[in-house]
C-alpha cells in the first residue's frame, strides 16, 4: 500500500489516503474527491490532471515520457516537479507520495 497525501492548492488542506499497487494517481485522486479533471480519462491527451510532486518524492517516480513533458508544457503553474497524475502508476516501491494540487488547470482548448 502507498500512503498518498494530497495538499490543496492554497496549502490549507491536507488529506491522506491509501492506494493499492497498480492504481494510477489520477484514479486515487478522483476517488478522494480531489479537483483533478482528467478530461481525457488518462489517455494523455490533455494536462488537466497536472500535479506537483513533493521534491523529496519526485525521484521515486519513473521519468516522464517525452509526450508527458510536451503536455506539461500546456499546463499552467508547471514546476520542475510537475507530473500528469494519469501517468503515475503506484507500485510497491512507493511507500509514500505527497502531491500538491495546482491552483488552476487548462484543458486542450486553452480554457
Amino acid at each position: 500500500m502507498t500512503r498518498v497525501r494530497f495538499i490543496s492548492a492554497d496549502g490549507r488542506e491536507e488529506r491522506e489516503v491509501r492506494a493499492s499497487p497498480g492504481e494510477r494517481l489520477l484514479e486515487v485522486a478522483q476517488a478522494d474527491g480531489q479537483p483533478l479533471e482528467g478530461t481525457c480519462e488518462g489517455q494523455m491527451a490533455c494536462s488537466t490532471c497536472h500535479v506537483i510532486v513533493a521534491a523529496e518524492d519526485f525521484a521515486k517516480l519513473p521519468q516522464a515520457s517525452e509526450m508527458e513533458e510536451d503536455l506539461l508544457d500546456l499546463a499552467t503553474g508547471v514546476t520542475r516537479y510537475s507530473r500528469l497524475a494519469c501517468q503515475i502508476r503506484l507500485d510497491e516501491t512507493i511507500d509514500t507520495l505527497t502531491v500538491r494540487i495546482p491552483p488552476e488547470s487548462r484543458d486542450m482548448q486553452g480554457r
